[in-house]
């Protein structure tokens, strides 16, 4: 998306959370907890992926979009379709996506990304924020 920014990707915190679990430190009860809210999310709102599940390896994942910001009054906090989010984009100054990953079979619920999304990005540039490079240092040349 055009507008995507501040990326966060939390893969690092998944891939050292999955090698407690695979290790016996952390007991499959506490990380396969995906509330009832969550798993009908993934159901109706959701985005199917080709990755299986890391803990149960029997279905695959899905990737819930949630979204808050000021700008959303009463839909903050709800999930979006991926499809939705441009179009939001577009309408809205600014607002963060939160991508969260279920299996829908053992309940394994993980955040895989952050970012924010809407029509300050246009306002950037292709320097994401920057100073044109003749302003740079206070004064220009």
């Amino acid at each position: 998306m055009r507008t995507q920014r501040q990326v966060v990707d939390f893969s690092l915190r998944r891939r050292a959370l999955l090698r407690e679990v695979q290790s016996g430190r952390v007991g499959t009860y506490e990380v396969c907890d995906a509330s009832p809210y969550l798993k009908s999310a993934a159901k109706f709102h959701g985005e199917p992926t080709d990755k299986l599940c890391p803990v149960c390896r029997r279905e695959n994942l899905t990737h819930v979009h949630y979204i808050y910001g000021d700008e959303l009054r009463q839909s903050s906090g709800q999930a979006r379709r991926l499809a939705e989010l441009p179009v939001l984009a577009m309408t809205l100054s600014e607002f963060h996506v939160y991508v969260v990953e279920v299996c829908r079979d053992c309940g394994w619920n993980h955040l895989v990304e952050q970012y924010l999304l809407g029509r300050d990005g246009l306002a950037a540039g292709p320097d994401d924020g920057e100073q044109p490079s003749r302003l740079r240092g206070g004064a220009a040349e």
